[in-house]
């Protein structure tokens, strides 16, 4: 067994930690304070080839594994999870089922715009009114000639409605299966087409400078070759890219407790208390050594999870595994982190408190805590 990254993993952990240190620390209060989507920081991004890093190089990617973009998420939620759910998103929502299921006229006309971070693409598969239950899905695409209509909404859909927004992947029923269940089918909508309309949400508790949408279809027209993959793949196509989405969740867990046990590993050396740092009395030193065991744990069964999908074996159990411990762990984390900077951990100018915020979408996003637990029950024969 090999425990050590690559010389070029570890190159991308180091240039991408550099990055958000200097790019995006500086400016993370102020953006979580607005609520406001940075396009300045999204094409830096962009530039430093964040987008498209599992993509082959004749899409204009990186065409590396994908390990090396788990770190790089990594790295930038250790900093803001605002802007970690972009790249997150961008790459495992936006770009993942273009260039896994596309045509390759698909893959030409958006993949390289994507990848360089010029542009970015929803994933619309939650709904109002079907959340966890995926299959709930009320959208609906009916044929007419050579075309299809849409009509339905989506909800909580990340990067589809800033100034970068090229459009979405949609899920909607398309018909009923010989069984009696709906089929599902994905089409890709682009940004301007009549009947189309993204709205940007606003007054959330976390990732506020990220891009968040509900979504509109009203009679929205688009020809037969916009659909994505096959008539009736729909269904197995969102799965899928969900279970690589678990992996830059998970990620997001581990990137934000690192930064949170940072911060109260500095600050618990410094904050003096009774003639002595209070990293030296049991109780916070417990904290900090319970949080250092736990994110040593979740980096490995995250790194397995990855391991497992560069080599080609199954890795949905071990996504959802990871998925879950990560997102939990950092909540474990930053409820420590909060408590180790007393009253200083409730205001806003001690980024402690973003990550406390930031976390819950963990628990929640790409299937919640409950759902990781269904799917982990069933992969063990429950």
């Amino acid at each position: 067994m090999n425990f050590d990254l690559s010389r070029e993993q570890e190159m991308i952990r180091k240039e991408v930690r550099k990055f958000a240190q200097s790019e995006i620390a500086p400016v993370a209060l102020e953006l979580d304070e607005k609520e406001e989507f940075s396009r300045d920081l999204t094409l830096k991004m962009g530039e430093i080839g964040l987008f498209g890093m599992f993509v082959p190089e004749k899409y204009d990617g990186q065409g590396l594994d994908y390990l090396s973009y788990i770190i790089a998420v990594e790295e930038i939620a250790r900093v803001d999870g605002s802007q970690s759910a972009t790249i997150a998103a961008g790459n495992s929502l936006g770009i993942g089922p273009i260039y896994y299921y596309g045509s390759e006229t698909q893959k030409q006309k958006y993949l390289p715009k994507l990848c360089s971070g010029e542009g970015l693409w929803g994933f619309g598969l939650t709904e109002p009114t079907a959340g966890s239950d995926a299959g709930g899905s009320k959208t609906t695409a009916v044929k007419d000639g050579n075309q299809w209509v849409i009509n339905g909404s989506k909800i909580f859909i990340t990067n589809a409605s800033c100034e970068l927004s090229m459009g979405v992947t949609v899920q909607a029923i398309t018909g009923t299966r010989p069984s009696g269940k709906p089929e599902y089918t994905c089409f890709l909508v682009e940004h301007g087409t009549r009947g189309f309309k993204a709205v940007e949400m606003h007054r959330k508790m976390m990732w506020r400078s990220s891009n968040t949408a509900e979504l509109y279809f009203d009679d929205v027209r688009v020809p037969e070759e916009n659909i994505l993959g096959k008539k009736g793949d729909g269904f197995h196509q969102m799965l899928e890219t969900l279970d690589g989405g678990r992996l830059s969740i998970a990620a997001m867990g581990l990137g934000g407790a690192q930064g949170a046990y940072e911060m109260a590993l500095k600050y618990a050396k410094n904050r003096v208390q009774f003639s002595q740092p209070i990293s030296k009395f049991q109780a916070i030193a417990f904290k900090l050594a319970d949080c250092a065991m736990e994110i040593e744990c979740g980096r490995n069964l995250l790194y397995k999870a990855c391991w497992l999908r560069d080599n080609n074996r199954p890795f949905a159990k071990e996504a959802a595994m990871a998925k879950l411990y990560c997102s939990e762990l950092m909540g474990r984390v930053v409820n420590h982190a909060v408590q180790i900077h007393g009253g200083y951990g409730l205001m806003k100018e001690y980024h402690v408190e973003r990550f406390y915020r930031d976390q819950k979408l963990l628990d929640i996003g790409e299937g919640t805590s409950e759902v990781q637990r269904i799917v982990i029950s069933r992969y063990i024969g429950c």
